[in-house]
């Protein structure tokens, strides 16, 4: 049994780490840090944790903790992460793994050089709707992918995590918040990596110094174009497609892990097959995941590079939207296009 201390312990870990170890199989919380002691002492006591610290270092010093989930905002994942790595502790960090790609790279050589297991939280990675579409792809069943889409939105008018509105304090506004996940699940089901990105976004008055809404265009190295829908300003809904010259791959809500998600295949206007899957483990995946790999039993799918490879999309959107023209983006960690 590995036991997870969680490092900046808030909204996000209450509304979706606790209900996933509690589901888990291999690992369990045993510590917490977070920065206001009264807020550290009333999480301890509300979850039953039994080691509260108000920092990531001192948590790190506690032979009680054997890895560390980071989930603090976006600015302190680097400090995060290296306390985690000095310690020695094995940490999966949530997504987006940095505030810019250099960040990530101080993390990434840190943790290899030290021999420390460093994953991110691409949660969506360990989604039964995920893992449908990534095998229907590989299976030849839609032929040559020549379109994909992805949309995440939510409504964040009134979101209890204000820094998410302060460029000082995240990695930007719904395309490094969501759009992150939206590249990720695009990456990880085309088994391909994007060679140029291009965005559009638009700003409100509550959205603050980030974007409100964006359209990010990719064209991947294999030929599929693909786009990515992301707001703050619209009801949730997380759907995926896939287009190809046989037929398309369809799953409305497919990064969802609230309720069922229908996976379809259609062929000439018809469905013609439609299973329905559910995602409600993928959080106890993800953790027990993480606990196989650093009991050596198997490889963690979202590494350290991983994170930063998607970085490198995330700060290559970002120069589009600046500049007004498409960019390029390098690759660091390429999938196996064989």
């Amino acid at each position: 049994m590995i036991r997870f201390g969680v490092a900046g312990f808030g909204l996000h870990a209450v509304r979706r780490l606790m209900p996933g170890f509690s589901l888990s199989q291999k690992c369990k919380v045993v510590a917490l840090a977070r920065r206001d002691p009264l807020k550290a002492q009333e999480s301890g006591q509300q979850h039953g944790i039994p080691h509260v610290f108000t920092s990531t270092e001192e948590m790190c010093r506690c032979p009680e903790v054997d890895a560390v989930l980071v989930t603090s905002p976006d600015v302190c994942h680097v400090a995060d992460v290296l306390a985690c790595v000095a310690a020695g502790k094995p940490v999966l960090c949530e997504k987006p793994m940095a505030m810019n790609a250099d960040e990530c790279c101080q993390m990434v050589e840190a943790a290899e050089k030290a021999g420390v297991l460093l994953g991110v939280a691409h949660v969506f990675r360990f989604e039964e709707s995920t893992a449908r579409l990534r095998d229907c792809l590989a299976s030849g069943e839609i032929s040559r992918v020549v379109l994909a889409r992805a949309e995440f939105s939510y409504p964040g008018w009134e979101h209890a995590r204000k820094w998410l509105y302060d460029r000082s304090m995240a990695a930007g506004g719904p395309i490094a918040d969501v759009g992150v996940h939206c590249i990720d699940a695009l990456r990880y089901i085309l088994r391909d990596e994007p060679r140029r990105v291009t965005t559009i976004a638009r700003s409100d008055a509550q959205s603050g110094n980030v974007e409100s809404a964006a359209v990010i265009s990719l064209e991947f190295r294999q030929g599929t174009l693909a786009s990515i829908l992301v707001s703050t300003r619209a009801q949730y809904r997380s759907p995926l497609e896939f287009v190809g010259d046989r037929g398309f791959l369809r799953a409305d809500d497919g990064l969802t892990v609230d309720r069922p998600v229908a996976v379809e295949l259609w062929r000439d206007q018809k469905i013609v097959r439609s299973d329905s899957v559910s995602n409600h483990l993928a959080y106890a995946r993800q953790v027990d995941s993480f606990a196989e790999a650093i009991e050596g039993s198997r490889a963690f799918p979202a590494t350290g590079r991983d994170g930063w490879q998607n970085q490198i999309i995330l700060d290559a959107a970002y120069r589009s939207l600046s500049e007004g023209r498409s960019e390029e983006v390098p690759s660091i960690h390429p999938f196996d296009l064989e």
